[in-house]
């Protein structure tokens, strides 16, 4: 029998046989005491976890579901992605080490390398979002303990060659840790190319529904995996039987989800790249974005989100094409099944490396209402960004 697709897999974990009449879904398990029948087999974890911390039935479905997924020989879970982030960078990393990551990095990841691990004796190179492999091989110096990688990078979704960067660190000792959430482990696996530690925020498309929040970090290697586990115990962290149950029914439908998504993201993508009033268009799968060639090789797929880069235009100018919308939502996340937009000019000031832009950013999260209805909603936004572009054209300040 050939190997089963990803779409199979996910489901197939459900109906697998061999246990007796049971419902498809494991049973919510709320529960801290768990009760022994002996004294012997109190702390006894291989007939099932031994205090709720532990995780219960939905948990360990759930780690196991993405352990396949991500092709790991186990997997964490963390109540939030930002959690996944750090927890391998607390396990890892130690005082008088360095990390070295993109200028682009998720923003509350740069705030725990700037604040939390500064304060602690670890530094933190930045690299700019499109410097080539050798350009960030040539930061890692004698106390580089660890690459960060976030490809697709925050916001400006450069491309980086991750299987030639995680070769190149292995060879030199250098650990790989790669925030994988824009793939969901699905369009791109980080431990098939090499890469130590894959994250992701289940929040985002894992769990599919904007309802809950958690992370995940996939591992292979038994040592690190083992270093990762203890970090985890120690610091005591847990998700909760209902969002794990959540998250395991999101993930059953996440190939569709995800490659149904893309499929409108791209004519989103296509429609507003012939537009006069925007510059570009930054999203990987589109011919001609930033990172499509690395992205045409490696990916499989790809998230619903992009970058959109005006012509021009100011805060006011941004802010009234977002009034302007009607379906897409205003919220800082995607993933899920509605379209967002948020404005993300503001946040490039923090970057060492200030990316050469034309205009506004703005951030747009495709989700599964109809295209041709968020392209006409698109229309009306633009049409509020003209109107107020005249405006400042006829009156000036």
């Amino acid at each position: 029998m050939p190997p089963l697709s990803d779409r199979t897999r996910l489901i197939a974990s459900a109906t697998r046989r061999g246990q007796g009449r049971r419902p498809v879904n494991p049973p919510v398990e709320r529960a801290s005491t768990m009760l022994s029948d002996d004294p012997a087999s109190m702390q006894d974890s291989t007939r099932g976890p031994v205090y709720g911390l532990d995780g219960t039935s939905a948990a360990r479905e759930l780690r196991a579901a993405l352990a396949d997924l991500e092709g790991a020989s186990d997997a964490f879970l963390l109540p939030s992605g930002l959690a996944a982030v750090t927890v391998p960078l607390l396990a890892l990393l130690r005082p008088g080490e360095e990390v070295v990551t993109s200028d682009a990095v998720y923003g509350p990841t740069r705030r725990f390398l700037t604040r939390h691990l500064a304060a602690r004796g670890i530094s933190t190179r930045f690299h700019p979002a499109d410097a080539s492999t050798a350009e960030i091989l040539s930061l890692c110096g004698e106390r580089t303990r660890l690459l960060l990688i976030e490809s697709p990078s925050s916001l400006t979704f450069e491309v980086i060659d991750v299987p030639a960067l995680a070769t190149a660190c292995k060879a030199r000792g250098v650990l790989t840790v790669m925030d994988n959430t824009w793939a969901a482990g699905l369009a791109f696996r980080p431990l098939h190319h090499g890469v130590d530690v894959s994250v992701q925020a289940v929040t985002k498309y894992a769990a599919g529904h904007s309802d809950l929040v958690m992370g995940a970090v996939a591992v292979r290697d038994p040592g690190i995996a083992r270093t990762i586990l203890h970090t985890i115990e120690d610091m005591g962290w847990h998700v909760s039987p209902d969002d794990a149950w959540l998250a395991l029914r999101g993930l059953r439908t996440l190939p569709l989800r995800y490659n149904e998504a893309l499929k409108s993201a791209l004519q989103v993508a296509e429609w507003l790249q012939a537009r006069s009033e925007i510059e570009r268009v930054l999203f990987p799968p589109l011919p001609g974005s930033v990172g499509h060639d690395l992205w045409r090789r490696d990916y499989f797929g790809g998230a619903a989100l992009m970058g959109v880069v005006m012509k021009g235009g100011d805060k006011a100018s941004a802010h009234a094409l977002m009034q302007g919308l009607s379906l897409f939502g205003m919220g800082y996340s995607w993933g899920g099944f509605e379209s967002l937009i948020t404005h993300e000019s503001p946040q490039l000031s923090h970057r060492l490396h200030t990316p050469a832009l034309s205009g506004q950013l703005l951030r747009l999260h495709i989700g599964l209402e109809d295209p041709t209805d968020l392209v006409s909603d698109l229309e009306k936004g633009l049409e509020a960004w003209r109107a107020l572009q005249d405006s400042n054209l006829q009156h000036p300040a």
